[in-house]
């Protein structure tokens, strides 16, 4: 009898993970136990994918308010330091905000709007058009912004961000001033020394404000790219991707990432003989339709990755072959003409309409998406995640 099910995505659960724990070990373990409890046959191109979080945890991958406050002081001086487009997020910048203030004498805060780049609200953008705003051009200061729009909390959090923030700055005993704006070359009416705080966009935003004439640009990337103090650090991408701890602390991405899943593979195969792949995991990158949040601030979805995840699917769409093709057949007419089109397809579909309406990402990508939804970002426990016949198609 042909197998039913296809692609299944399981959340394993795992030992509660401290630094210093052999983040492998618990990996490898854990799998192995669930597949041994739930009677799960592994097989040749099953993904064992782990969340970043506890891989950071298990290194011990963090940093204080006095850190990222002395390295702040170190590259910035006490000049006014203009920080610009953070994410909306108490648990993504409420602590890198505290640290980066507690290391200057004044910052000007300038956020986008009408939303952060990961999609959180400050204000409807048809309210934008009722006021006659252009949100590319215009610049707001928080008393523009305030006649305008009022006070205003988040959708999900019921936090009104820009009174949230200027607080935090202000209990530091640093000075502030709001305003809200777009091009990025706005900020140097004000300051010419700029930290930019965007995760996708920082590249192009550094380049503008350094040919505009910028003293002094480096990014939330080019902070904590070094231990400081014994501290936590992440040469490649500093304190992006890096999640509230304490009230005083921040985990940071995890570093040196490669050599896990690289063993886990490694040991997986000694172990049961099976080719398995391996991925560290953050955000998956799939939006809200209500609160309309992007789930990307993580600098990428996969720090790292075996070599069988590397590409994009090669897929072609059932739908399109049953309503084009073959439409003249049904039945097992149908289902064999179709199999026997998948077994001969090209080995590279890009730009052919067979591949149309197939989703056009990296695998590491779509998989992220997939293992972030199923682990959740809560209590359930499940911080490694075994995916199984993902690689598997209709012929299979």
């Amino acid at each position: 009898m042909e197998r039913m099910i296809g692609t299944v995505s399981r959340g394993v659960r795992a030992p509660i993970i401290r630094t210093g724990d052999d983040i492998v070990e618990i990996v490898v373990n854990s799998v192995l136990d669930a597949t041994k409890e739930e009677n799960i046959d592994l097989n040749d191109k099953d993904v064992i994918a782990v969340t970043e979080a506890v891989v950071a945890r298990a290194q011990g991958n963090y940093v204080t308010i006095d850190h990222i406050a002395s390295d702040i002081h170190n590259k910035f001086g006490e000049d006014t330091l203009g920080v610009i487009f953070p994410i909306l997020s108490r648990n993504r910048f409420s602590i890198c905000l505290k640290g980066i203030a507690r290391g200057v004498k004044k910052i000007v805060l300038m956020l986008s709007y009408p939303s952060d780049e990961v999609g959180n609200h400050l204000v409807d953008i048809d309210l934008l058009d009722e006021k006659g705003i252009n949100p590319w051009t215009d610049v707001l200061t928080e008393a523009m912004y305030r006649k305008l729009f009022g006070y205003r909390k988040h959708t999900f959090t019921g936090v009104d961000y820009i009174e949230y923030y200027k607080e935090l700055i202000s209990n530091e005993g640093c000075d502030v001033e709001i305003i809200l704006a777009n091009d990025s070359r706005a900020i140097l009416k004000y300051t010419k020394n700029v930290l930019c705080c965007d995760i996708h966009t920082r590249e192009r935003t550094k380049r503008l404000l350094k040919t505009a004439g910028a003293n002094k640009v480096l990014g939330l990337d080019d902070i904590m790219t070094s231990p400081l103090d014994g501290s936590g650090y992440n040469e490649n991408f500093g304190l992006l991707g890096s999640n509230k701890a304490t009230e005083n602390t921040v985990k940071l991405f995890p570093r040196d990432c490669q050599p896990v899943v690289d063993k886990i593979k490694k040991i997986m195969f000694e172990k049961t003989g099976k080719n398995i792949e391996a991925m560290i995991y953050g955000d998956g990158a799939f939006k809200d339709p209500v609160g309309k949040i992007w789930e990307l601030a993580d600098p990428v979805v996969a720090p790292a990755y075996t070599d069988g995840l590397e590409g994009q699917p090669n897929e072609v769409k059932l739908k399109y072959l049953a309503d084009n093709n073959f439409s003249d057949l049904k039945g097992e007419e149908l289902k064999k003409a179709i199999s026997d089109f998948i077994k001969n397809k090209d080995n590279d579909l890009m730009g052919n309409m067979l591949s149309q309406g197939t989703t056009p990402r990296r695998l590491t990508d779509l998989i992220g998406s997939l293992c972030d939804l199923t682990s959740g970002s809560g209590d359930k426990g499940t911080p490694i995640v075994l995916v199984q016949g993902y690689f598997d198609n209709y012929t299979k």
